[in-house]
C-alpha cells in the first residue's frame, strides 16, 4: 500500500502546500516554532458519546498526519477536544472557551445541528472557523427560508457532509417508488436535527402522493414510549420515519413491535449506528436509513484510514462521521497552508489570523477521504451522496446510492 500523507489534496492548496516546503519532512526536524489550535466539539460522555469519541479520533488523526508531513512548515497543530454533552447552552460555552484561546484557529464540530446552531453567532462574532462534519440541518448554511429564498446566516461556518434536503427526501422517494408505500407515521425528538428530517421528509412523501397519517413528537430523555405507540398501533401506517438519533430510535422500534405493529423504520444518518441494531433487536430487521455519504474503503486512501484507525485500537468506530471529520480538520488546516503562501511563508498575528483562515476556507479545495472537498456559496460541500442502507440477518447492508 502507497504511504500517501493525506488525502490527495487539489491543485491550489498543493501548490500552497509545495511553496511551503516539501512534504514529508517531520515537524519535530524542522523545529516547529509555532503551534496553532483546532477545536473540537461533540458528545464524548453520554448515550452519544461512541458517536463523539469516533468523530474525536478522526480529528485527531488528522492533526498526526498533518503534523507528521510537516503540511505547514513551521507550524504544529494541536487538536483541543471539548464534551458538548449534545446539549446547545455547553456547546455555546465551548465555543467561547475557544475564541477566548487566540491560539485556536479553527474549530471542528459540532456533531448536533441544535449544539452548533448555538455556537455559531459565537464563532462568528471572533471570524473564527467552523467546519463540521456532522450536522446536516439546511438552515444552518441556508438560513431558515433555505427552500425558497437560501441566505447564509453565518459566512464562517462550513460542513463537509451533505444535507437533510438531500437525505431526507431521497427516503421519501425510495419509500414510494421501491417500497410502495403510502402511508407513514412520523415521529422526531423536537431537536433541530429531528424536525428538520420530518419536514423535508413530509414535503417529499406528500409531494408524491403519500400520506402522513401519523404525527408524533418524543423528547431525546423519554424511555417509555407507549403513548406514541398506541397512535401508530391503531393508525394505517406502513411504516415509520423517525427524525432523530438512535438512542430513541432503538427502543421505539422495539416497542412499536411488542406492540404488535411490526412495520419498517426509516431514518436519516442519526440513527445508522450498530448500536440502533442492538437497542432495537429483531425489531431493527428490515429498517431502511439513509447515510449522507457512500461506504469508504475502496480506495487507496481510504483503506488507509481504516488500517491507521483499526491500528490505533480505537474502541470506539469511526462510523459515518468519522472521515468526514477528517476532512473538516485537513480543511482548516489546508485553510492555514493557504494563509501561509499568501503571506511568502508568514503567518499574520493572531488577531488578523483567524478573519484570514475563515477568508482561505471558502476557496480551498481538494481531494479529501470522502471524495472532493470544496464549498459553494452557502459553505456547503459541492459534492454530495447518499446512500440507502438496511438491515439484514441482523447487519448493516448497503442497498445502493438513492437520489
Amino acid at each position: 500500500m502507497r504511504n500517501r500523507p493525506f488525502p490527495r489534496i487539489g491543485v491550489s492548496v498543493l501548490a500552497a502546500v509545495l511553496a511551503l516546503g516539501a512534504c514529508g519532512t517531520r515537524s519535530e526536524e524542522t523545529g516547529a516554532t509555532t503551534t496553532l489550535k483546532i477545536g473540537f466539539d461533540a458528545p464524548t460522555t453520554g448515550q452519544l458519546s461512541a458517536v463523539g469519541l469516533g468523530m474525536q479520533h478522526s480529528a485527531e488523526m488528522a492533526v498526526k498526519e498533518a503534523n507528521a508531513k510537516n503540511l505547514v512548515p513551521g507550524v504544529k497543530f494541536e487538536l483541543v477536544p471539548k464534551d458538548d454533552q449534545a446539549t446547545p447552552s455547553i456547546g455555546q460555552q465551548n465555543a467561547s472557551a475557544f475564541v477566548a484561546d487566540q491560539d485556536v484557529v479553527g474549530v471542528v464540530g459540532a456533531y448536533n445541528s441544535s449544539v452548533s446552531q448555538s455556537m455559531q453567532p459565537t464563532t462568528a462574532s471572533a471570524n473564527l472557523l467552523q467546519i463540521s462534519g456532522a450536522n446536516t440541518n439546511p438552515t444552518l448554511t441556508r438560513g431558515a427560508k433555505h427552500k425558497d429564498a437560501p441566505k447564509r446566516p453565518y459566512k464562517n461556518y462550513f460542513r463537509t457532509v451533505t444535507t437533510d434536503a438531500k437525505e431526507a427526501p431521497a427516503v421519501a422517494r425510495y419509500a414510494y417508488n421501491e417500497l410502495k408505500l403510502k402511508e407513514v407515521a412520523t415521529v422526531n425528538d423536537g431537536k433541530v436535527y429531528g424536525l428538520g428530517v420530518i419536514e423535508e421528509f413530509t414535503h417529499e412523501f406528500e409531494k408524491l402522493g403519500g400520506k402522513i397519517v401519523v404525527k408524533q413528537q418524543i423528547s431525546d430523555k423519554d424511555t417509555d414510549y407507549s403513548a406514541v405507540v398506541s397512535n401508530i398501533k391503531s393508525s394505517s401506517a406502513q411504516a415509520l420515519m423517525y427524525g432523530g438519533e438512535y438512542p430513541q430510535a432503538g427502543p421505539l422500534a422495539k416497542q412499536l413491535k411488542a406492540a404488535g405493529k411490526d412495520i419498517p423504520l426509516l431514518g436519516n444518518d442519526a440513527v445508522y449506528d450498530d448500536e440502533f441494531i442492538a437497542l432495537a433487536g429483531d425489531a431493527a430487521e428490515g429498517a431502511y436509513v439513509v447515510t449522507a455519504a457512500e461506504p469508504i474503503g475502496n480506495s487507496q486512501v481510504q483503506q488507509k484510514f481504516v488500517t491507521d484507525y483499526k491500528a490505533a485500537s480505537h474502541k470506539e468506530p469511526y462510523g459515518i462521521f468519522g472521515p468526514y471529520v477528517y476532512d473538516a480538520t485537513m480543511a482548516i488546516i489546508n485553510s492555514v497552508a493557504a494563509v501561509a503562501k499568501a503571506g511568502d511563508g508568514k503567518l499574520p498575528e493572531k488577531p488578523e489570523l483567524r478573519a484570514k483562515v475563515t477568508e482561505a476556507a471558502q476557496n480551498v479545495a481538494f481531494d479529501g477521504l470522502t471524495g472532493k472537498i470544496a464549498f459553494d456559496e452557502f459553505g456547503d460541500n459541492k459534492n454530495y451522496s447518499v446512500t440507502m442502507n438496511t438491515v439484514k440477518d441482523g447487519k448493516w447492508s448497503v442497498v445502493g446510492p438513492v437520489g
